[in-house]
Parts: structure tokens; sequence; C-alpha cells
């Protein structure tokens, strides 16, 4: 086994593009000679240092005596030699707090617990050459790593080592036929490795899913600015949004917001006008925007800490809400505010879904476009409803925008709401233009509001109150903006 770097190996130099000239002998003496000696300071821990290692307490507590492996993964190829910009694996942030590519948490056991140890791509300075011949990491072309000794102090694990150490240990581990668990899908060249297996290593990944249902303040507060920059980004698409032509301006306007405030967008941004709202997942962006329309705008901020929002206002383009869309947003927004109720510790996960699908299929009942009774329509032999209302209301929210997805659906889906579980509340009616089902005034109106809720001791708090979703506050509020213009 070699560990790879991105698709090749970190601990093999980079292969050369095919535009690169070779730098001849002279031109290495020059280029790692003379160069200021690196900083001895000791590098400041990581903000919330305490709380990574607490987290990664509670994971060894589950598998006492057992070696586990969490690798962050590596860049993926966008085109040819060039990548996307990296963004680590979520696990491996959440025990470690590390935003840098290739780098492997080693849980290892001892009398009591586990030791913790980062194997990090080392940085050798400019005493080696490639800190300018190495475009794939060299400091020259990507900028420095914290190397080992910098990456212990900083993430506050036990140890540290190389990444060219980690082969040898995971050698070692598999001779040794001590038990092993790696979190697969990150690094295929450990996955399976140390002797592990795919259900054995799956637990782990199980394990790590329902240990991140509860979030902590450290991630109440790293999610609340996040929802907080997207407030903003949703005022920077209102305020250009009068003069705005196309939905991939709506979409750039807020993934600046996203870029300037966070590390990016938390998933692809839905910018949905007119009759693409009633496509859930948009992402195409290439429609025009038109006035008289909706636009369902779905998107959400991820900060510097990765934790991501997940917003959906819909807003009359013109300013005005029409009676067919007033009506159709109005149902929408009683389905939410009655989810919210349902929303508190004891409920199933899955009741302010019921809750707000009740209430959904009685609005259809009275529009007329249900075939049957709103309570035929919610048997489940039936789910009518469904037609115009296809996802659920919820779905845990965090580091990931579907959070917490390798949890047992006894503990998620099928479980209870518990104090300290972040979710979205997010009802919508979708009429496609071609339903005959539907009268034609409404055809082409997709709805679908969302807000990003905490459970509480007796309840739930709406992060995301502070965006306006009432229709008058919605027209207030874009009213607002456009007058400050």
């Amino acid at each position: 086994m070699t560990f790879l770097r991105t698709t090749d190996s970190p601990a093999e130099p980079a292969k050369p593009a095919s535009h690169d000239t070779t730098p001849p002998p002279a031109l290495l003496d020059f280029m790692t000679s003379r160069w200021k000696p690196r900083s001895t300071k000791p590098v400041p821990r990581v903000r919330g240092a305490e709380t990574f290692a607490a987290r990664r307490a509670a994971l060894s507590a589950r598998f006492p005596g057992e070696t586990l492996l969490v690798p962050t993964g590596h860049q993926k190829v966008r085109a040819n030699d060039t990548h996307y910009r990296f963004r680590p694996g979520s696990d491996f942030y959440w025990l470690t707090g590390n935003l840098e590519p290739d780098c492997v948490l080693v849980l290892v056991p001892r009398d009591g617990g586990h030791d913790s140890v980062l194997f990090v791509e080392p940085n050798p300075g400019k005493t080696s050459p490639t800190f300018f011949t190495d475009r794939v990491k060299g400091e020259l072309w990507v900028g420095p790593r914290l190397g080992v000794e910098e990456s212990r102090q900083r993430f506050a694990t036990d140890r540290a080592a190389g990444l060219p150490d980690l082969d040898a240990f995971v050698k070692e581990v598999a001779a040794s036929g001590r038990p092993c668990r790696v979190l697969r899908g990150f690094a295929p060249e450990l996955d399976g490795a140390a002797g592990g297996d795919a259900a054995r290593d799956q637990q782990l990944a199980t394990t790590l899913g329902e240990l991140r249902l509860l979030k902590d303040k450290l991630e109440i507060a790293a999610l609340q600015r996040a929802i907080d920059s997207t407030e903003r980004g949703f005022e920077d698409v209102i305020r250009t949004l009068r003069a705005a032509k196309s939905e991939r301006e709506v979409e750039g306007v807020f993934n600046l917001r996203a870029r300037l405030e966070g590390n990016d967008v938390g998933y692809g941004t839905i910018a949905a006008a007119g009759a693409h709202a009633c496509t859930l997942h948009w992402t195409s962006n290439d429609g025009v925007v038109k006035k008289g329309d909706l636009l369902l705008l779905d998107a959400g901020v991820e900060g510097d800490e990765l934790y991501t929002a997940d917003v959906t206002r819909t807003l009359p383009i013109s300013g005005k809400f029409t009676a067919a869309q007033r009506t159709i947003y109005e149902l929408v927004l009683e389905a939410q505010r009655q989810a919210f109720r349902a929303v508190k510790p004891g409920n199933d996960f899955m009741e302010p879904n019921r809750v707000a699908m009740g209430v959904l299929a009685r609005g259809l009942e009275r529009l007329r476009i249900l075939p049957t009774s709103a309570e035929e329509a919610l048997k489940e032999e039936n789910q009518f409803y469904k037609r115009y209302s296809l996802h659920n209301v919820s779905h845990m929210l965090g580091i990931d925008v579907h959070d917490c997805a390798q949890a047992r659906a006894e503990a998620y889906k099928l479980g209870k709401l518990a104090p300290g579980m972040v979710l979205t509340v997010e009802p919508g009616l979708y009429f496609q233009l071609d339903d005959l089902t539907v009268p034609p005034r409404y055809r082409g109106i997709g709805v679908r509001i969302e807000d990003d809720v905490v459970v509480t001791a007796k309840g739930c708090r709406i992060l995301s109150d502070r965006i306006p979703r009432e229709t008058a506050a919605v027209e207030a509020w874009m009213k607002r903006i456009w007058r400050k213009k």
C-alpha cells in the first residue's frame, strides 16, 4: 500500500505539467539557499480545541481497544491537472478542526482510551526543491503547509507524524492482528487497510453520524453565523432583483456573499424563477427572471467552520404577490407554522412532516385539486398529496447540508427529537405547467419556505427567524431594500 496524493502519491514528487520545463541544477541550488529560518514560535491552537478533543474522546469510548483511521480525503480533479477547491471530510473536520487535504487522524488504543495521532504532510521548508517544483503541494504554488510539529500544536492531538510514515504504521497494525476500522470513501488506498472489512468499517461511519446528531454550543454558534451571512446573501439578491435578467445572475450574487463571508456555498444554489421552481433541485439556473413570476431561492452560506445554512424563500419578483401566488404561499406558510409546533423533544422526527402534510392536504382539498378527500389522500396506501409536495419537510443540518446521513434509521428518521438537534422545516407545493388536475391559474407556481431550527428543552428555536417569511413581511422587506438602494 502507498498512501496516495490526490490521484497520485504524496510520498513521491509531483509529475511536471505538460507545459513545465526542467530546472537546471544551478537554479535548484540558487532557489534553495539564503532563506530566512522558519519561525519557532508556538502555533496557536485551533478555536474550540477542547471541544474537538472531547469529540475524539466520545468516539474513543465507543471502540475500546481498536485502532480507528479517519482520513479527510484528497483534492478531486476538475479537469486534467486542475482541481476543485478542497473541502475536508466532515467527520475528520468534526474531530480535528483541520482544513488541510490528505491528512489522516488515527486513534491508537491504550489503557483507558486512545492516543490521537495526526498524520500530515511534512513541510521541509525551502531547503527542498519541492517547494517550487511541486505544483500540487509546493509552497510557492499553493501556500505553505503547517508541518508535523506545528499541526500537533494547532490541533492539540497527542502526537503528529508525517504522511510518509503512515504506510509503515498501517502495515504494522495489519501484522499485529489488532482490530482496526477505517472510515471509507475518502482515501481509497486506506479502504479495507489493516485487515478491516466493510461491515465493521460501516459501524464507524454510523457511530460518527449518530454522535453528530446533537450539536454542541460551538456548532450552534457556527450555524448561526452561517445563517446570518445567508440572510445578507438573500438581501443582496433582492437588491439586484429588479434589474436581474437571469437565474444565473441571482446565483452569482448570492454566491459572492458566500465567498465573501464564508468558505463557499453549502450546496448548489437553487435560483428557480417561474415554473422552474416546480423542479425541486433546479440548479441549472439558466432561465430568465420575469416580472410577475416567483423566484424560489434555496441557498445557504457554508461558514469558515464548514457549518452550512439551508434556507429557502419564495419571492415575488415584482415585489408583490398575485392573488393566486398568495393563496398557495399562505397555504405553505400555514403548514410550516404547524410543523414548527411539532418540533419538540420526545416527538418522532417525522411528526413535523405528518403535521405539515395534513395541512397541505386539507388545503389542496379546499382548492379542489385533490381527486379525493384529504383524509383519503393522506392514507399510507394513497399519499396522493405527494403529486404536489414530493419531499418530506425535514432533514438534519450541520457540517453537511443533509447531516448525519450515516446514522441508523432508528436513531434518525425513526427516532425521537432531542434538545441540540438542528433540522430544517421546509414544506412546499409545486404545480407543474402540464398538470391537468390543477386549475390553470395555479399551474407553474412553486413555493417552498424553509427555515433552520434547533430543538430546545420545550420546543424549538428558529435560527433563521430574522429572515422574513410572512407575505406582508416579505413584501415590506423587498420594498425596504429597494428604497435603500
